[in-house]
């Protein structure tokens, strides 16, 4: 069992953990949009938005690559970081096909982000992105 496969792993779990229980598409969408600021907001100081941005763009193509069932979607992403179009883009999916788009696209930007700076910082650096929706109760399971 390798590093990334757990990691992979943990990132789906702490998707469908934001995403909860009772989960809609609008749901499914602010739960990946929201995985996407925390990254942004983790990974900017150390290489720029601009950074996270060219690798935002880069995992895009390559989960339209990699799963064709993917690729439109991935095609109509705005240029740039638009996460307010990804978000109106996400809405018009219907919630399995959005999980999925987010559950790949995630893993893919992390695994993207392994190769160039490595396992171990990649972890640290994105750590608190996962851990804290993890230990975190779901607002659905707040209510009476």
């Amino acid at each position: 069992m390798s590093t990334l496969s757990e990691e992979s792993r943990q990132i789906v779990a702490s998707l469908t953990h934001r995403v909860g229980p009772n989960a809609d598409i609008a749901k499914t969408a602010h739960a990946i949009v929201s995985t996407l600021r925390a990254m942004d907001a983790a990974l900017t100081p150390i290489i720029g938005h601009q950074g996270v941005v060219a690798l935002y763009r880069r995992s895009l193509h390559l989960c339209a690559s990699t799963h064709s069932r993917l690729a439109d979607t991935c095609d109509r992403v705005p240029a740039g970081m638009d996460l307010t179009a990804l978000t109106s883009l996400l809405v018009e999916q219907s919630e399995a096909d959005a999980l999925f788009f987010g559950e790949v696209l995630l893993t893919t930007f992390y695994e993207l982000l392994t190769t160039l700076i490595g396992p171990l910082l990649t972890a640290r650096l994105l750590r608190d992105v996962w851990e804290p929706s993890l230990s975190d109760t779901p607002s659905q399971e707040n209510s009476p």
